[in-house]
């Protein structure tokens, strides 16, 4: 089938490599339309994505043990054709293996013909062998062994066991290749959490409140139809990760004051920022990029939310018409990003150690900038969803360094299990179930 959901993931995946694009959107887009109406086509074409994404170090692994050629010159597509149905033969229990062969054989005729005896070959060799495979030896190389056998770049477990111990590394490789919990936000603005739970509920969704953040709701499994609720339509509910919804209160606006988000995005915090404030006050919400700011106009009118000015533009420049007048200024910054593996699995195959550099240099400069905007006695967060020393405190050991007008503050009003010892907040998937992130709270004493 030109449709099939096994072709539709091949292409999606093909994207994601040679694109640079990202699996959420991509899949959104394949889902959204009249495609695929089966929930059980859906819900293959979403496991085939992530979950290929999620073990694509231990299935290339697998296709190096088993390919006699040169596996680094097969094409793209060829690639994603093995890892799916490698994927299904060794990883589901739902797919018959000939459907999964066949399917991937008919694929590759199609895409291409000259690949597909090797397909064929390669698949039918690991159902007979995929109890042969030879697989490193952790107590020998265990840089190796977990990068191969828990899917992470070499790259990032070299850092990662540079910072943690073998055992805690391995339960963080573990915790990014689960499948996150759908955490939704309730606005504030139009109900409370008991109220949004009550019509989940009548619903028929299953929910309950989440542990650290007071306006959060997780689900109990999946909702397919959950934008087609009514509760979602009014604006009752976001759907937005446990930790990003700590932000807001860690940055604590009170109604009336003036704040400032920069780099908004879509907007997650500054639509959570006005219904902290309840609609009182002004929120000027600056991105670069003018279609992250339409969505947020969007999703400003879902929520009922009337005190948000959008502005295009570069927070890395100083407007000077903004100096010293806000009382409160968020910097949720562009990073890495590797907190989200867990929602956003392509990101650890396509960084390279190089780029983390080259975020924390954009960090600096946006800090510095943000500070300019915080008026004597106001507070700056900083916060990024990202676990890298160089974009956390290393950004912020800098920052206090050559700005004495500022003092990191520990914040006293987030639950204390998140504040580590020198007073920054951090959360993590393999300790708290949330996403990765790093904040700090910086006041302005002059």
């Amino acid at each position: 089938m030109k449709n099939s959901p096994r072709r539709i993931a091949i292409e999606i995946l093909n994207r994601i490599d040679t694109e640079g694009a990202y699996a959420e959107p991509l899949l959104d887009a394949a889902l959204s339309g009249t495609t695929f109406a089966s929930p059980l086509d859906r819900g293959l074409l979403t496991e085939l994505v992530y979950g290929t994404l999620r073990t694509r170090g231990r299935l290339d692994w697998i296709i190096g043990q088993l390919y006699r050629g040169e596996a680094a010159a097969l094409e793209t597509a060829v690639w994603n054709i093995l890892r799916t149905g490698l994927y299904q033969l060794l990883f589901t229990d739902r797919i018959p293996p000939f459907a999964a062969v066949n399917e991937a054989v008919g694929i590759a005729r199609d895409v291409s013909p000259a690949a597909s005896g090797l397909v064929n070959a390669l698949l039918r060799n690991a159902l007979r062998k995929k109890d042969a495979i030879a697989w490193p030896d952790m107590a020998k190389a265990p840089e190796k062994a977990i990068a191969v056998l828990h899917s992470h770049p070499s790259w990032l477990v070299r850092r990662l066991l540079a910072q943690f111990d073998m055992e805690e590394t391995i339960a963080i490789c573990r915790a990014n290749n689960t499948i996150p919990p759908v955490a939704l936000r309730v606005n504030t603005l139009k109900a409370s959490r008991d109220q949004a739970l009550a019509a989940l509920a009548e619903a028929g969704i299953a929910a309950e409140p989440t542990s650290f953040s007071t306006d959060g709701i997780i689900l109990s499994s999946p909702a397919a139809g959950l934008r087609e609720t009514t509760l979602y339509k009014e604006g009752l509910i976001r759907i937005q990760d446990e930790a990003s919804q700590l932000i807001a209160r860690l940055v604590a606006p009170e109604p009336s004051e003036r704040i400032l988000d920069l780099c908004a995005g879509a907007g997650g915090k500054t639509l959570h920022l006005a219904a902290l404030m309840e609609n009182r006050g002004s929120i000027t919400a600056i991105d670069l990029h003018s279609e992250r700011l339409q969505m947020l106009r969007e999703e400003v009118k879902r929520l009922g939310v009337v005190i948000v000015e959008t502005r295009t533009g570069d927070a890395a420049t100083p407007d000077e018409s903004f100096l010293k007048i806000f009382d409160r200024v968020l910097l949720d910054a562009p990073c890495s990003g590797l907190g989200t593996l867990r929602r956003n699995p392509e990101i650890r195959w396509r960084l390279v150690p190089a780029d983390l550099n080259k975020c924390m240099q954009n960090q600096k400069r946006l800090l510095k900038s943000a500070a300019e905007y915080v008026k004597p006695g106001g507070r700056l967060v900083y916060s990024v969803c990202t676990v890298t020393p160089e974009e956390n405190e290393i950004v912020i050991g800098d920052f206090l360094r050559n700005h004495p007008d500022f003092k990191l503050l520990p914040p006293a009003n987030l639950p204390p299990a998140l504040i580590d010892a020198q007073g920054y907040f951090r959360t993590s998937p393999h300790l708290q179930g949330m996403d990765g992130f790093f904040a700090a709270l910086l006041v302005r004493t002059v």
